[in-house]
């Protein structure tokens, strides 16, 4: 694998982590590409994040303090660097296949078509480095009719059919989830596919072309849980599972507020009868064991909700837990900030940005035994790291400052940007 990052500033830095010595190109922007590349940052890899002169999207998404840095982008681009590159000029795309060179991977999340009419398709990729990791996020198998359709989390949420399951879940008409799922999930297979890969490569000497379709993800996501009886040939049943689906499956309301509880198997059925004292639910035989419960899920939901309507929240967290039965609180964003589990676990960090000043950032939050990781570089500025990327890549100086004059790269002040 090649080293990554200079001698001078590792030494400064925390461990690296597993990943040390891979060093990715990523050319992704918005979420799914940027949030994976995060997490193998987040794991010892040099990030070279490479962006147009307008940057990443996510930097304009407010809140924000300063232009460019919005919100979004501060949490999906730590412990990566930021290189300003036109790649509507020829300068711009020699650039990327020198930086190319010298990396493992190659990451993207454009349609195959633009990233060949650009002239960094895969095969000019492999002209320059013959064992690179190509790995990109499409929006559909290529093999498909839908290969060259634009793709966002929207579009693929609502193809793998999550907002007609939000309507059956919850009546009304059908609505995406309030979180980038698509987007974060495809994310996870990406990063997975490409840490897999640098394991093949070490073992047999190859790199490959990877491509991630977020759609086809997307449909094994749901229908693990939703193909339901369709899953048997001749059919079992219809196409979903119930429990999921059951309109009181949701925070349960207490006296005083909501509370979050799962009465699954029949151990727990059986305590939390015997704490509400309920003998006659306990003899019921439509509730009597975990497959009678899921045949009759919707009643079981009602009988249960109204109980924990008849006491405050308190007590259905201190008595839940003391029974063994699965309960948490119903957090907000904004009481999670306070939750004492993530303060325990050190979840939040704050550092001081060049430009941001005081902020709040979220840890890595995988455990290794060997070797902690770390928050090494704080979400760079747009083009942060322009001048020293190129110069490891072995531009002069004089180069250099010739593609700052064409309009190619920007210069920054040379800042440490470590956390701390």
């Amino acid at each position: 694998m090649s080293a990554a990052g200079s001698p001078a500033s590792a030494a400064a830095r925390p461990p690296a982590g597993p990943l040390d010595g891979v060093r990715i190109l990523d050319l992704s922007s918005v979420i799914v590409g940027p949030f994976a590349t995060q997490l193998l940052a987040d794991m010892g890899a040099d990030v070279i994040k490479v962006e147009a002169p307008s940057g990443d999207i996510m930097r304009h998404v407010p809140p924000m303090k300063s232009d460019a840095m919005g919100h979004l982008f501060l949490h999906m681009n730590r412990n990566k660097r930021s290189v300003l590159l036109d790649l509507k000029t020829s300068e711009g795309v020699q650039a990327v296949l020198r930086l190319a060179q010298r990396c493992d991977v190659v990451a993207f999340n454009m349609r195959p078509k633009a990233m060949e009419a650009l002239g960094l398709g895969y095969e000019a990729i492999r002209r320059v480095k013959h064992d690179v990791i190509y790995a990109g996020v499409v929006g559909y198998d290529q093999a498909g009719p839908s290969a060259d359709l634009p793709a966002y989390d929207d579009l693929i949420q609502g193809a793998a059919g999550i907002p007609s399951l939000m309507r059956k879940a919850g009546g009304g008409e059908p609505r995406y989830t309030p979180l980038t799922l698509a987007d974060r999930a495809v994310a996870l297979h990406f990063g997975l596919a490409i840490a897999a890969s640098l394991v093949y490569r070490e073992r047999t000497g190859k790199g490959q072309q990877i491509l991630i379709p977020m759609f086809e993800t997307m449909a094994q996501f749901v229908l693990s849980d939703h193909l339901g009886g369709l899953s048997f040939e001749p059919e079992q049943g219809p196409a979903t599972y119930a429990r999921l689906l059951s309109p009181d499956r949701r925070p349960y309301r207490t006296q005083d507020g909501h509370v979050c509880a799962l009465v699954y198997n029949d151990k727990q059925w059986q305590a939390f009868t015997r704490l509400v004292n309920r003998a006659d639910l306990a003899a019921d035989t439509r509730f009597a064991t975990q497959k009678a419960r899921a045949l009759h899920i919707d009643a079981f939901y009602r009988q249960v909700s109204a109980l924990f309507a008849s006491k405050p929240t308190a007590f259905w967290l201190e008595r839940l837990r003391a029974a063994d039965i699965p309960v948490a609180p119903l957090n907000t964003p904004e009481t999670l900030l306070d939750d004492p589990q993530l303060a325990a676990a050190g979840f939040f960090e704050e550092a001081d940005h060049p430009s941001e000043g005081r902020l709040r950032l979220m840890r890595p939050t995988m455990r290794w035994s060997e070797g902690a990781l770390a928050i090494r570089r704080l979400p760079p500025r747009l083009g942060d790291d322009s001048v020293a990327v190129l110069a490891e890549a072995g531009y002069t100086a004089d180069q250099i400052e010739q593609l700052v004059d064409k309009g190619v790269t920007r210069r920054y002040p040379s800042d440490d940007h470590r956390a701390g």
